[in-house]
Protein backbone atom coordinates (compact mmCIF):
# COMPACT_ATOMS: atom_id res chain seq x y z
CA UNK A 1 0.00 0.00 0.00
CA UNK A 2 1.12 3.53 -0.77
CA UNK A 3 -0.02 6.58 1.18
CA UNK A 4 0.34 10.24 0.21
CA UNK A 5 -0.71 13.00 2.56
CA UNK A 6 -1.56 16.50 1.39
CA UNK A 7 -3.63 19.36 2.68
CA UNK A 8 -6.19 21.75 1.30
CA UNK A 9 -6.54 24.69 3.67
CA UNK A 10 -7.11 23.10 7.11
CA UNK A 11 -8.13 19.68 5.77
CA UNK A 12 -5.74 16.74 5.43
CA UNK A 13 -6.35 14.44 2.48
CA UNK A 14 -4.88 10.96 2.76
CA UNK A 15 -4.57 9.36 -0.67
CA UNK A 16 -4.50 5.57 -0.28
CA UNK A 17 -3.39 3.31 -3.12
CA UNK A 18 -3.35 -0.47 -3.12
CA UNK A 19 -4.63 -3.09 -0.70
CA UNK A 20 -6.02 -1.97 2.65
CA UNK A 21 -5.61 -5.39 4.26
CA UNK A 22 -4.17 -7.00 7.38
CA UNK A 23 -0.43 -6.74 7.80
CA UNK A 24 0.17 -4.02 5.24
CA UNK A 25 -2.37 -1.28 4.73
CA UNK A 26 -4.01 -1.44 8.12
CA UNK A 27 -0.78 -0.76 10.01
CA UNK A 28 0.22 2.00 7.61
CA UNK A 29 -3.15 3.75 7.95
CA UNK A 30 -2.94 3.50 11.76
CA UNK A 31 0.55 5.07 11.78
CA UNK A 32 -0.47 7.87 9.41
CA UNK A 33 -3.63 8.69 11.38
CA UNK A 34 -1.76 8.73 14.70
CA UNK A 35 0.77 11.15 13.24
CA UNK A 36 -1.89 13.40 11.70
CA UNK A 37 -3.84 13.67 14.96
CA UNK A 38 -0.64 14.16 16.99
CA UNK A 39 0.26 17.07 14.72
CA UNK A 40 -3.06 18.72 15.54
CA UNK A 41 -5.01 18.13 12.34
CA UNK A 42 -8.70 17.49 13.00
CA UNK A 43 -10.29 17.39 9.54
CA UNK A 44 -9.32 14.28 7.58
CA UNK A 45 -10.48 12.92 4.24
CA UNK A 46 -9.51 9.36 3.33
CA UNK A 47 -9.34 9.14 -0.46
CA UNK A 48 -10.20 5.51 -1.28
CA UNK A 49 -10.33 5.92 -5.07
CA UNK A 50 -7.31 3.68 -5.64
CA UNK A 51 -7.91 1.13 -2.88
CA UNK A 52 -8.30 -2.16 -4.74
CA UNK A 53 -9.45 -4.31 -1.83
CA UNK A 54 -10.32 -3.82 1.82
CA UNK A 55 -10.61 -6.67 4.31
CA UNK A 56 -11.92 -6.69 7.88
CA UNK A 57 -8.61 -5.31 9.21
CA UNK A 58 -8.80 -2.42 6.77
CA UNK A 59 -12.37 -1.73 7.80
CA UNK A 60 -11.29 -1.87 11.43
CA UNK A 61 -8.62 0.74 10.81
CA UNK A 62 -11.04 3.05 8.98
CA UNK A 63 -13.38 2.80 11.99
CA UNK A 64 -10.46 3.32 14.40
CA UNK A 65 -9.38 6.39 12.43
CA UNK A 66 -12.91 7.77 12.65
CA UNK A 67 -13.05 7.12 16.42
CA UNK A 68 -9.59 8.58 17.01
CA UNK A 69 -10.48 11.78 15.20
CA UNK A 70 -13.76 12.06 17.14
CA UNK A 71 -11.96 11.55 20.45
CA UNK A 72 -9.85 14.61 19.68
CA UNK A 73 -12.71 16.74 18.36
CA UNK A 74 -12.14 15.95 14.70
CA UNK A 75 -13.80 14.08 11.87
CA UNK A 76 -12.90 11.60 9.15
CA UNK A 77 -14.79 11.46 5.87
CA UNK A 78 -14.39 9.12 2.92
CA UNK A 79 -13.79 10.11 -0.68
CA UNK A 80 -14.52 8.11 -3.83
CA UNK A 81 -14.51 4.51 -2.58
CA UNK A 82 -14.31 1.97 -5.39
CA UNK A 83 -17.36 -0.22 -6.04
CA UNK A 84 -15.80 -3.19 -4.20
CA UNK A 85 -14.92 -1.02 -1.18
CA UNK A 86 -18.40 0.52 -1.22
CA UNK A 87 -19.91 -2.97 -1.25
CA UNK A 88 -17.76 -3.95 1.75
CA UNK A 89 -18.75 -0.80 3.64
CA UNK A 90 -22.40 -1.49 2.89
CA UNK A 91 -22.18 -5.12 4.03
CA UNK A 92 -20.64 -4.04 7.32
CA UNK A 93 -23.30 -1.32 7.71
CA UNK A 94 -20.72 1.45 8.07
CA UNK A 95 -22.11 3.77 5.41
CA UNK A 96 -24.74 5.27 7.67
CA UNK A 97 -21.96 6.19 10.14
CA UNK A 98 -19.37 7.51 7.72
CA UNK A 99 -19.88 10.38 5.34
CA UNK A 100 -18.90 9.50 1.77
CA UNK A 101 -18.26 11.98 -1.03
CA UNK A 102 -17.65 11.58 -4.77
CA UNK A 103 -16.14 15.04 -5.15
CA UNK A 104 -13.03 16.28 -3.32
CA UNK A 105 -14.19 19.90 -3.15
CA UNK A 106 -17.47 18.84 -1.55
CA UNK A 107 -15.64 16.68 0.98
CA UNK A 108 -13.35 19.57 1.93
CA UNK A 109 -16.11 22.15 2.22
CA UNK A 110 -18.32 19.76 4.23
CA UNK A 111 -16.18 20.46 7.31
CA UNK A 112 -17.28 24.10 7.53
Amino acid sequence: MKVDVRHVDDVIIVDLKGRLVMGVGDELLRDVMNEIIAEGWRKVVLNLREVTIMDSSGIGEVVSSWKLAQRFGGAVKLLRPTPSVTRTLRLTQLLPLLEVFDNEDEAVTSFT
